[in-house]
């Protein structure tokens, strides 16, 4: 009797044990999917903050562009090193470095707007980025094998979905917190004095201040939740052929599949900045809205987004997330060849659309991307985290294409042509799975 009661407490214990870590796995998800609305915020902020800059730093879209260029060429620079420190110190950390270095580039928007310099502006936007690097190259792979990995693909959607949360409230926040309304024409402003074009720029400039100030508070009181929360270690068991993998890089070429998951988020990354950085000027051009309005409605655009990644989220059930992403890449890739072939209001519900179709494609191709990589999974994600330069190197393009052409919609073959590139990728990894389950 003293026996089977031991035996029971024992299997009570073991229950209990397996319960804690069940609501360990719960918490560390639930904080780990705040982050994926964090960085949404800071990434769909740039969009308010290059129509900001057109006018608070007399930019030509060309040069306020430059904003995704310092932004994402801190994710490309920062996410080898970051995927480096965090097979070290683990997820936790490695997260716990990107939000201070998040709120350190949030807090140097102050002296920036003071000083009124374009390139501080940058230095402040790439530490940003450098710190979102850090989280990305955490919270993804943190995301995929925390479970089955014939989930994965589901499960970071769920995690992106936040993103997409995050994506459809910054424009809002930004249109409310940032842009003044106010608007002059190139006559209205060769007409001011001095003093008074001076107080318009000071004006202007200084507010982006406490938005970020705002944002930085938010970002380090997140940092200390995670900080003085146990988070469950999760590891690939990173033995002898992990540090041989990670000390000579060259084995990591041999994953075709990694390989045509970077191309594809490279554009990917690509063609949804270019075509979000620009959209407050697509509406402006065609219809002659306000850029309150115009921000307004990239919010509601992001809202599709949003709700695309719920109900793609809710489609892998039962179709195969591969194909999901092949078809959705055409119908995107279509909706920008008739946004470019329309006018009007028309044109922007096409463009706006886009949103919908894009919601699957950076969780989806990541996933996919890190399918049957094992050790070398973090080294893996380094690289598609890398991938998102595409961010930095598309929409000055699309802003040259139209300055050249003088046509916004001329820019946006540029995205077409990205998710033909990402329709191709899809098609290719159906075919693997097939050859798979052969």
């Amino acid at each position: 009797m003293a026996l089977s009661s031991q035996s029971l407490h024992g299997s009570a214990a073991a229950s209990a044990r397996a319960s804690l870590v069940q609501r360990s796995y719960l918490l560390a998800f639930s904080l780990v999917t705040a982050l994926f609305f964090m960085w949404a915020v800071a990434n769909n902020f740039n969009d308010i903050l290059i129509k900001q800059f057109q006018k608070a730093l007399d930019l030509t879209r060309m040069q306020s562009g430059l904003v995704q260029t310092a932004f994402y060429l801190g994710y490309f620079t920062v996410a080898l090193p970051a995927g480096w420190v965090v097979t070290r110190v683990g997820y936790k950390n490695g997260i716990l470095i990107g939000l201070c270095l998040y709120a350190l580039g949030a807090l140097l928007f102050f002296p920036a707007a003071e000083i009124r310099l374009f390139g501080f502006f940058l230095v402040a936007l790439y530490t940003i980025a450098a710190g979102l690097a850090f989280l990305e190259t955490s919270a993804n792979p943190f995301i995929s094998v925390m479970g089955s990995p014939a989930t994965a693909a589901q499960r970071l959607n769920l995690a992106q979905s936040f993103n997409g949360f995050g994506g459809f409230v910054a424009p809002f926040l930004g249109s409310a917190l940032i842009l003044s309304g106010v608007e002059h024409s190139a006559e209205e402003l060769s007409a001011m004095s001095p003093q008074a074009l001076e107080a318009y720029y000071a004006s202007e400039a200084q507010a982006v201040q406490f938005p970020y100030l705002g944002l930085a508070a938010v970002v380090l009181t997140l940092a200390f939740v995670i900080w003085r929360t146990r988070f469950p270690e999760i590891t690939e068991d990173l033995g002898d052929d992990a540090r041989k993998t990670l000390a000579d890089r060259r084995s990591i070429w041999s994953h075709r599949h990694l390989l045509g998951a970077v191309a594809a988020q490279l554009f990917y990354v690509g063609a949804q900045v270019g075509i979000w950085s620009y959209f407050i000027n697509f509406v402006q051009d065609l219809t002659g809205a306000g850029e309150k309005s115009a921000a307004h409605l990239l919010g509601f655009s992001l809202m599709g987004f949003m709700l695309g990644r719920f109900i793609g989220t809710a489609l892998m059930r039962f179709l195969d997330p591969a194909r999901m992403l092949g078809i959705y890449g055409v119908i995107a890739a279509v909706l920008c060849g008739a946004a470019m072939l329309t006018e009007g209001w028309t044109a922007v519900i096409l463009l706006g659309s886009t949103s919908v179709f894009m919601s699957i494609m950076f969780p989806t191709i990541f996933a996919l991307g890190v399918q049957d990589l094992g050790k070398s999974t973090k080294l893996g994600s380094s690289l598609l985290v890398m991938a998102i330069v595409g961010g930095a190197l598309f929409p000055p393009l699309v802003g040259m294409v139209a300055d050249r052409m003088q046509s916004i919609q001329m820019g946006m073959m540029v995205p077409l042509v990205s998710f033909v590139v990402v329709a191709l990728f899809g098609a290719a990894m159906q075919r693997r799975g097939k050859r798979g389950r052969a």
